[in-house]
């Protein structure tokens, strides 16, 4: 993928650790300038100066995407400093514990609601004039195999998530005339939050990679920043509306 991406520009929401952090890695090494938009300064810009160090162009902006004001600040950066924004990931999310539905509060939906159906909605709304202006205007939104077939631990995790697919799909129909893409990948990856579960369940690990055909958990870097890359790129100008899943073959049903 080395090049693919030159000239580029990328924001990626949530990079400062996890699945966010292996895309920002991914699509800089392709040769994208590539925004860290974290909550923290204190776990996005250590991903920002290792991509720098790595001869990559990141810088972090913080980014509260549970609130219109600071993804249009953060978009308006970006543009600032690079000249445009060509490709928007979103992938910052906050979740909760599992639970029974008829115990779950309240606040675990206006949590999860908030950064990822809100969230989604306010980066596209932010980002859609830049991408219309780029030849190649992308948006991704990082969704989860449970948006497509439910959770039994998490029940409100399944819908929060299953909204972004819609968004993805409306996007598709909506901003195709503009040249604009939008899809979804789910993924299955090496993250701190599953090694925290893997930490509690010791059992957990093996019962992933037995349900599993390729045996093992995702990379973010190579297995979902890969294919980030490839959306972001030029050889995906025909691909939109779709969501893509990167769990190693766990989930057969699209």
């Amino acid at each position: 993928m080395t090049g693919r991406l030159d000239g580029r520009v990328a924001i990626v929401t949530g990079a400062g650790q996890g699945v966010g952090e292996g895309i920002a890695r991914r699509l800089a090494g392709a040769g994208a300038s590539v925004v860290i938009a974290a909550r923290r300064a204190e776990t996005g810009e250590p991903v920002a100066e290792a991509i720098r160090a790595d001869g990559g162009d990141a810088v972090c902006i913080v980014t509260d995407v549970t609130e219109r004001a600071p993804i249009e600040a953060c978009v308006a950066a970006t543009v600032e400093r690079f000249g445009g924004l060509d490709v928007m990931v979103h992938n910052a999310f906050a979740g909760g514990t599992a639970s029974r539905l008829e115990e779950t509060p309240p606040e675990v939906w206006f949590q999860m609601s908030r950064t990822s159906a809100w969230g989604s909605f306010w980066c596209a709304q932010a980002a859609y004039p830049h991408l219309k202006a780029s030849d190649q205007g992308r948006i991704v939104l990082i969704t989860s195999p449970s948006g497509v077939e439910g959770s039994a631990n998490i029940p409100l995790y399944s819908p929060a998530k299953a909204a972004q697919r819609a968004l993805a799909k409306s996007l598709a129909r909506e901003w195709g005339p503009d040249g604009i893409t939008a899809n979804c990948i789910a993924p299955v990856a090496e993250t701190p939050a599953l090694a925290s579960a893997f930490s509690q369940v010791a059992t957990l690990r093996g019962a992933i990679e037995a349900r599993t055909p390729l045996g093992r958990i995702g990379d973010p870097v190579a297995d979902i920043g890969g294919v980030v890359a490839f959306l972001a790129g030029p050889d995906a100008g025909y691909v939109s509306g779709q969501t893509i899943v990167c769990d190693g073959g766990s989930f057969l049903g699209l």
